[in-house]
């Protein structure tokens, strides 16, 4: 090959590198205009708040990381500010860093409820160095949504979205104040969405990896179109620092709060009464379901919705008010947006059969009245070599704290690389059903484990009070 064909064909490969890397950057998204429009309707918010002596500072665990927000070391005196010895002392003042958004011009504005929690006096200060104190409208735990009014008219404010059409891979930004360095704007892609995390049963949260760390609470995440289509809520940190994981409350989430919050002062939720879990590749086995689906119902609460409308123990939840309930995490939501007073359909697999009923929705309680207690011992005992355990009658003090009225044996003892503890069968569980069967008492235990033949079975187990489902493998006799 000639030189000058070699210099040409070089030439050639630089000039479709470097069209390739326009093309590159033409595709990348310009957020200059988006931050130009919108970041004068983003606010710094700070509060401040008094414990008293054994009042513990709810704010500094409920959110990850957990500390005041401009603390870099929130998450590692989270792990110990979490148990229940550590107390603060009389008059010990404290104070919280966050984010907040305009929403109307007359001065409502959107932040977290564990950005104010507590306040005795909410600062909200705007990126001209206006400052006015906050009135608290109301504010939402369950969902972590706080709604503010300042005294102040046309002020800039934000454009509401919808975060029903996010799609995952697409670009969004979020403005705010991490560790307490105003109007910092970062950019990333949605994750994932319908996001279920600990303790936030009724928000299906916006999971992005756009850069988010404490002070971002209560900022607003955009789409490229200017609109905001969530509240940046959490994150999940090892470090206390940002980590790729970031969570956001979606924007229809927020503004159904907001309204109610306008109306009543307080939101409403629906309330099915059903404690729940999911459905795992061997319990569908165990239930002799094709392919895991659903929300396997571990528990029905007495005087409850579900209660009235028969539901009953193990059956397994797949559709609620024509909506599709893929995973136990998809029911809450869906259940917390219903109507209270409504009537809906919902549909169960029960013993391998498809059932339809109706159920009238209540009003979620404040707190759900569930007793925890640790099992004692005691009784009439038997020990079953086939499945590896021994069980013992429940006492009446047991039953009474853990409202367990009749039926169930208490398990003793568990045989390690047994059948009961391969399954995840536990000393002190106290063992409720076997196979859709209620377990009366230790004599009817045994004849029923007896009985079976060597399958998998479901077992319902009440741990500590939770009820729990477990796959047990029953070996051949």
């Amino acid at each position: 090959m000639k030189l000058n064909e070699s210099r040409a064909i070089l030439g050639v490969w630089l000039i479709v590198g470097v069209m390739a890397s326009q093309l590159s950057a033409r595709e990348l998204p310009d957020f200059t205009k988006l931050v130009e429009d919108y970041a004068p309707a983003v606010v710094n918010i700070s509060t401040t708040a008094k414990q008293t002596d054994t009042t513990k500072d709810k704010r500094i665990y409920r959110d990850i990381p957990g500390l005041p927000e401009d603390s870099p070391f929130h998450d590692f005196f989270r792990h110990f500010f979490d148990n229940d010895q550590y107390e603060f002392f009389e008059d010990r003042p404290s104070t919280s860093l966050g984010s907040g958004f305009i929403i109307e011009s007359d001065g409502y504005i959107i932040s977290n409820n564990h950005v104010i929690d507590d306040a005795q006096e909410i600062i909200v200060r705007l990126t001209d160095r206006r400052e006015f104190i906050a009135e608290l409208v109301g504010a939402d735990k369950r969902s972590d949504i706080a709604l503010l009014k300042v005294d102040a008219t046309d002020l800039p404010t934000v454009k509401l979205g919808t975060s029903s059409n996010l799609k995952v891979g697409e670009w969004v930004l979020a403005i705010g104040s991490p560790f307490g360095f105003e109007h910092s704007v970062t950019a990333g892609i949605v994750s994932a969405k319908g996001r279920s995390l600990p303790n936030d049963n009724y928000v299906p949260f916006i999971q992005t990896d756009v850069a988010i760390n404490p002070g971002n609470s209560g900022g607003p995440l955009f789409n490229l179109d200017g609109e905001v289509i969530g509240v940046n809520s959490q994150i999940y940190s090892r470090t206390g620092g940002f980590m790729g994981l970031s969570f956001a409350i979606p924007v229809d989430v927020m503004e159904n709060v907001v309204d109610q919050l306008k109306a009543n002062g307080k939101v409403s939720r629906g309330w099915l009464g059903v404690l729940i879990q999911d459905v795992t590749r061997d319990l569908a086995k165990s239930f002799s379901m094709e392919k895991p689906q659903g929300a396997l119902i571990a528990k029905v609460l007495p005087d409850s919705p579900a209660a009235a409308a028969d539901f009953q123990v193990g059956d397994i939840i797949i559709n609620f008010d024509g909506k599709h309930v893929e995973r136990s995490a998809d029911l809450p939501p869906i259940v917390g947006s219903t109507k209270v007073g409504s009537t809906v359909a919902t549909t169960v697999i029960r013993q391998g059969i498809e059932v339809t009923f109706d159920v009238t929705i209540a009003e979620l309680p404040s707190e759900d009245d569930i007793k925890l207690a640790t099992a004692n011992q005691g009784g009439k005992s038997a020990a079953s070599k086939r499945v590896g355990l021994s069980v013992i009658e429940l006492d009446d003090d047991t039953r009474d704290k853990l409202d367990i009225i009749k039926g169930g044996v208490l398990v003793r003892r568990v045989v390690k690389q047994g059948p009961a503890y391969d399954a995840g069968i536990r000393k002190g569980d106290v063992i409720m059903w076997i196979n859709n069967i209620k377990i009366k008492g230790v004599t009817h235990f045994k004849k029923i484990i007896r009985q079976l033949s060597d399958t998998s079975v479901p077992v319902l187990v009440h741990r500590h009070g939770t009820p729990l489902f477990l796959p047990l493998d029953i070996p051949a006799k």
